[in-house]
């Protein structure tokens, strides 16, 4: 436990449960699954309007992310995955959760082309947040070197 809270760096959340259905259904909710008693499943959600991760920002809406004022060439999957990792509320998102938010639960290969290449292009960005793999978990967003 103490290694993947390091590994968060105070990021994310660490989620336990002795139920592995539980787990499983915090971790991916679906809408068409049972339910067992137990809390309440709140799916991570994107806000509607522009947010920000230091320098860069993420606007939905107008289909734009910029870093410092200029706006960033990024496909709308790009722009999609990168809007989850900025949050609010910044968490880390696991494969599957990206490929069912964005994808539909479509191909994941494409999912893990467009993650490689927004992680080329977010490590073009001279002091800009970093996009990093969280091992056996997901992936989140580590802010600006600033």
């Amino acid at each position: 436990m103490e290694r993947v809270l390091k590994q968060l760096g105070g990021v994310g959340r660490v989620v336990r449960s002795a139920d592995p259905y539980q787990l499983r259904t915090l971790l991916f909710p679906s809408p068409d699954a049972p339910t067992r008693a137990g809390p309440a499943v709140v799916p991570l959600v994107v806000p509607t309007g522009p947010v920000s991760c230091g320098d860069l920002v993420v606007d939905r809406a107008g289909h734009l992310v910029t870093w410092r004022g200029s706006p960033l060439p990024l496909s709308p999957t790009e722009r999609e995955v990168l809007a989850r990792l900025v949050g609010p509320p910044r968490v880390v998102w696991s494969h599957e959760q990206l490929r069912t938010a964005i994808l539909q639960g479509a191909d994941p290969k494409g999912l893990q082309s467009t993650i490689d290449r927004l992680r080329h292009k977010l490590r073009d960005l001279p002091g800009g947040p970093r996009m990093r793999a969280v091992h056996g978990v997901g992936y989140r967003l580590d802010p600006p070197s600033n």
